[in-house]
């Protein structure tokens, strides 16, 4: 196995271990961090995305996201032939870091009755249910990271002699992408939950399917396509766009 690959699933497990971590730690009963709020999030999140690259960026690139590594094939910058091994890492990094958190916060999970929060904890819903306008904001939010993404990996790549650059978050720089995701949080999140990551959201959520927690309810699979699509089609636009405007 290519050691890119091994570093796509170590890096998506921390995001997500992180990012799914402050969820739990916002809206489960009895956590120290209990009702600390929307800003707390999307702060912690973006601090999950810089630890991921962090950790990936010199070894994969860290896409650490299907739409990532989807866009830049698109745009010419990632080979196609690595698209399916690392959609396929990054899954099983959102898994597996989905069932991480689930242990740190099995006994919260127990004090929590709410069956809506529990599914929170690994993936995302809407607010107002309208899957075309919650494919909408997906597909608009995806579109920014990757739009952007490819703009400062353009500014990165156009350096000379850096050897052996991989191309990806890691290329963009931990702050810079980290700054990014704090912004679409904050500003294009409270819609849909900002998913912007079909493995964030597809890996956990399976996760939340097997895993035998307390009054779990149901894992919301009639939604679950949007997280995924809408994310994919936003940097399938971004990636065209990239290549007009070149």
């Amino acid at each position: 196995m290519q050691q890119s690959y091994i570093f796509e699933f170590i890096g998506t497990l921390l995001l997500v271990l992180l990012g799914d971590g402050v969820v739990a730690n916002v809206v489960l009963n009895k956590t120290k961090g209990n009702g600390g709020g929307w800003t707390l999030i999307s702060f912690a999140w973006g601090f999950a995305v810089l630890v991921g690259v962090m950790v990936a960026g010199p070894y994969s690139g860290a896409h650490l996201n299907p739409a990532v590594s989807v866009g830049l094939a698109i745009a010419g910058l990632f080979p196609w032939i690595d698209v399916a091994p690392y959609i396929i890492a990054q899954l099983l990094g959102g898994f597996t870091g989905g069932v991480l958190v689930y242990l740190m916060y099995k006994d919260h999970f127990n004090e929590t009755e709410n069956k809506a929060l529990k599914l929170a904890v690994f993936c995302t819903a809407p607010e107002i249910r309208n899957n075309w306008r919650n494919f909408l904001c997906e597909c608009i939010a995806t579109f920014v990271l990757v739009f952007v993404v490819f703009y400062i990996s353009d500014m990165s790549l156009s350096i000379e002699g850096i050897p052996n650059v991989k191309v990806g978050l890691g290329s963009v720089g931990a702050a810079p992408v980290a700054l990014l995701v704090v912004a679409i949080g904050m500003s294009l999140g409270g819609t849909t939950g900002y998913a912007i990551n079909p493995a964030r959201d597809l890996g956990p959520r399976i996760a939340h399917a097997v895993l035998k927690i307390k009054g779990k309810g149901d894992s919301d699979w009639s939604y679950s396509w949007i997280p995924i699509i809408g994310p994919l089609t936003g940097a399938i636009i971004a990636a065209s766009i990239y290549l007009l405007l070149k």
